[in-house]
C-alpha cells in the first residue's frame, strides 16, 4: 500500500503573514474535501521579527506596544500555548494535515513533531535533546528550549506547528517570557554546535526526519496553491 502523500510547499524567506494566509487557504481546502488528501507541509524562514500569542494569550496591551516599539510585528494566532518569537534564522514548519489520512490523533501528532526535531538535532551531531511533558511542550537541551511547538486542531485537521532555532538572534526572546515558562532559557543549533547553521542547510534534514516520522511521501510544489 503506497504511503500517504503530503504536499511540500517551500516559501523561502517570507513574511509571517504570507505563511498564515497560505495556511488558511490549505485549511479551507481540506475542510471542503475532508479525507481527499493528507494535506501540506508549509516550510519557511520568517523575513522579519514577529512575536505571536496563542489561545492562552500571554501579552498585555502594554507589552504589545513595547514589542512593536522594538521594530517587531505582534500577532494573535489560533495555536495553543502562550507568547513566543519567530524571526530570521528560524525554521518554521506548519503541517496542515488531515490526521485521519495519516492515522494519527492530536497527541501523537504533537509527539511526532517533537520527534522530528529530536531526529534533526541528532543528525546534525547535537546529542541530549529531548521532548518533555506539558507544560514543557517542545524540544529541549537541559533547561534550554531549541524548538517550540504549538498547534491548532479542528475537525481532525491540524495547523501551525514548530519553530526550530537554527541561527536565530536569541536576544529577541529576552523581551518576553517564552511560552510563559519562568526560569528556562532558549538556545539554537548555531549556539550549541558553535558554527553558523542556515535554515536552508537544516531544512533537508528536517524533511527526511518528517518523512520517517510521519511515514509519508513529500511531493514538492514549486509555488503556493
Amino acid at each position: 500500500m503506497p504511503l500517504p502523500a503530503v504536499r511540500l510547499v517551500r516559501l523561502g524567506r517570507a513574511p509571517y503573514a504570507e505563511l498564515l494566509a497560505l495556511q488558511e487557504r490549505w485549511l479551507r481546502r481540506l475542510q471542503a474535501e475532508p479525507g481527499a488528501e493528507a494535506g501540506a507541509l508549509l516550510v519557511c524562514e520568517p523575513a522579519g521579527p514577529v512575536y505571536t500569542a496563542g489561545l492562552r494569550g500571554g501579552l498585555s496591551p502594554e507589552e504589545v506596544t513595547r514589542l512593536r516599539a522594538l521594530g517587531a510585528e505582534v500577532r494573535a494566532t489560533g495555536r495553543g500555548g502562550l507568547a513566543t518569537f519567530h524571526g530570521p534564522g528560524q525554521l518554521l514548519c506548519h503541517p496542515v494535515l488531515d490526521l485521519r489520512r495519516l492515522g494519527l490523533r492530536l497527541r501523537t501528532h504533537v509527539a511526532a513533531l517533537e520527534d522530528c526535531a529530536v531526529r534533526l538535532c541528532e543528525r546534525l551531531g547535537l546529542p541530549g535533546v529531548c521532548a518533555r511533558p506539558p507544560p514543557y511542550t517542545g524540544v529541549w537541551l537541559g533547561e534550554r528550549k531549541i524548538c517550540a511547538i504549538g498547534v491548532r486542531c479542528g475537525r481532525h485537521i491540524t495547523s501551525h506547528g514548530l519553530a526550530l532555532n537554527c541561527s536565530t538572534d536569541l536576544t529577541w526572546f529576552e523581551h518576553i517570557v517564552p511560552c510563559g515558562l519562568i526560569g528556562t532559557g532558549v538556545t539554537s543549533l548555531s549556539q550549541e554546535l558553535q558554527r553558523h547553521f542556515t535554515v536552508d542547510e537544516v531544512t533537508p534534514h528536517f524533511l527526511e526526519a518528517f518523512k520517517e516520522t510521519y511515514k509519508c511521501r513529500l511531493i514538492s510544489e514549486d509555488s503556493p496553491s
